[in-house]
């Protein structure tokens, strides 16, 4: 399947670099390859990659200096490093210079694919020769952050609000909870407090707690000894020991394993840990900030979240708006992701219809910005506007706020805490009008299979889109529930690559 992605494989080892493009291609990927650090550099000058696989052990130019003069130089692609290097400070070296990740030699097929593709979902658009015609947008993350920024281009007082306080936050060291809904962009807030800190030219590292299990993601966060376990094959640093001097940024925080919250509240506290296997201690010097869609006070009732964690990191909390509530944001965040889409497809839609603008403002946003930008991608690529139409439903009434966050005993928090509840959108037209002399049978399978697409949103929207938490909570199988989904054309408003 064609990924649209085209991939430099910089090694001077033939057979290696021979495998890596071959494994590569039957995986859709279009790829390049160069033998040695200055072929590298003459293919990086096109700019036409959109990741690079980097040997870091290479005669005359090796892959340190390849990556070096390669972020000087501007270059904003993800670079995955691949060495049998096992050094951690190597591989910390590596990461300070700019790259996206690191991958050991040797390694399993599927591990190189899904490190790649993390690094492509997290690629930063490439350079325009001008800006969207809207508010300037602030900085762009720095090369070596992992993940790609959803769009800060902003008009809303809302929003500006809580640019205000992330400056008088940045430079304050101390843990910040970022709460909002799903989408809203609350990374794009971690970053810019990353940004506008004493930090900002070291190492920001974010890691999603609900994307691993507990047993992987322990040995993401502290990182893992040669032989700590099962293809363990070369000892590993962490993203704690990656972000030294730093910024950590845990996304979904409130999903994380409370065994792994102990020893998160032992580094908060103590500024060490032990990998995974280790006898050491690695002290660590990392800013963090976490963020969360739910609401962790229920969660400690439910002990499903350490109370002395929740008030460790509770010393400032920033509340990021939903997009239904800085509607002003949806014109310029438009015009930011269709150049954006534009830039990296070579082409595409120029500007949303009218009518779709229309739908857009009046549209409530249950996936917020992650889904404006979704349904702009697939306008920008299939420049057909009734693609789109049909999910997006008139604005509903607003619920009554609920607390999401209490403000701490102690503490500064500086911001509102409280969040509307999301809600599922109303259910889409999924085929064109019944007849009016319709068959009943037909009438009844069709307000069926609404009621389920319906009652799935909500569940999905209740978990944070946790898949295996709403069967359980529409007492279906995990295997049905994915069968549903298909069935009822329901589409993960944060799954910005469905389209590739």
């Amino acid at each position: 399947m064609e990924r649209n992605g085209s991939i430099l494989v910089i090694d001077d080892d033939d057979a290696t670099r021979s495998s890596l493009c071959e494994v590569l291609a039957g995986a859709g990927y279009r790829t390049q390859a160069a033998a040695g650090g200055m072929e590298g550099l003459d293919a990086l000058a096109s700019g036409e990659q959109d990741a690079v696989l980097l040997d870091l052990v290479m005669p005359s130019v090796d892959g340190f200096e390849v990556l070096r003069r390669y972020r000087e130089q501007g270059g904003r692609a993800p670079v995955v490093v691949l060495s049998a290097l096992s050094e951690a400070e190597d591989v910390v070296r590596a990461m300070r210079l700019g790259a996206s990740d690191y991958l050991p030699k040797p390694y399993e097929v599927s591990e190189l694919e899904l490190v790649l593709r993390r690094a492509l979902d997290g690629r930063p658009p490439r350079p325009s020769a001008t800006p969207p015609p809207s508010a300037p947008p602030r900085p762009a993350p720095e090369p070596g952050i992992e993940g790609e920024a959803v769009a800060t281009v902003t008009l809303s007082a809302a929003m500006e609000r809580v640019w205000a306080l992330v400056e008088r936050v940045a430079d304050t060291d101390v843990p910040v909870l970022l709460v909002g809904e799903s989408g809203v962009g609350k990374d794009v807030v971690a970053r810019r407090i990353h940004a506008a800190s004493h930090r900002a030219a070291r190492p920001f590292v974010k890691i999603n707690c609900a994307a691993l299990p507990g047993e992987l993601l322990e040995s993401e966060l502290f990182g893992h000894e040669k032989g700590a376990f099962t293809g363990a094959h070369a000892e590993k640093p962490g993203k704690f020991e990656l972000a030294h001097q730093g910024t950590i940024f845990l996304d979904e925080i409130g999903e994380m394993d409370p065994r792994l919250q102990a020893k998160l509240l032992q580094v908060l506290q103590d500024e060490e840990y032990y990998r995974v296997g280790g006898k050491r201690s690695i002290r660590v010097d990392a800013r963090v900030v976490v963020a969360t869609n739910v609401d962790l006070e229920s969660a400690i009732e439910k002990g499903a979240f350490r109370e002395d964690l929740y008030y460790r990191l509770n010393v400032v909390t920033l509340r990021v708006p939903s997009l239904r509530e800085r509607k002003e944001d949806v014109a310029p965040l438009v015009r930011h992701f269709v150049e954006k889409y534009r830039r990296r497809y070579g082409g595409g839609l120029e500007k949303v219809p009218d009518e779709v603008m229309a739908r857009f403002h009046e549209y409530d946003w249950p996936g917020n910005v992650r889904e404006l930008e979704n349904l702009v991608r697939r306008l920008v690529v299939l420049k057909d506007p009734a693609m789109v139409l049909g999910e997006l439903a008139p604005a509903r009434l607003a619920a009554a706020p609920v607390p999401l966050v209490a403000s701490a005993p102690s503490g500064m928090n500086i911001a509102q805490n409280v969040a509307v509840p999301p809600k599922p959108p109303e259910p889409l037209a999924l085929h064109a009008p019944l007849p009016e002399d319709a068959p009943l049978k037909e009438v009844g399978k069709r307000a069926a299979r609404i009621a389920e697409r319906e009652a799935i949103l909500r569940a999905l929207g209740r978990t944070g889109w946790n898949k295996r938490k709403a069967a359980a909570r529409l007492q279906i199988s995990y295997k049905a529930l994915l069968y549903k989904i298909k069935e009822c054309e329901i589409v993960d408003p944060r799954n910005a690559a469905m389209i590739d």
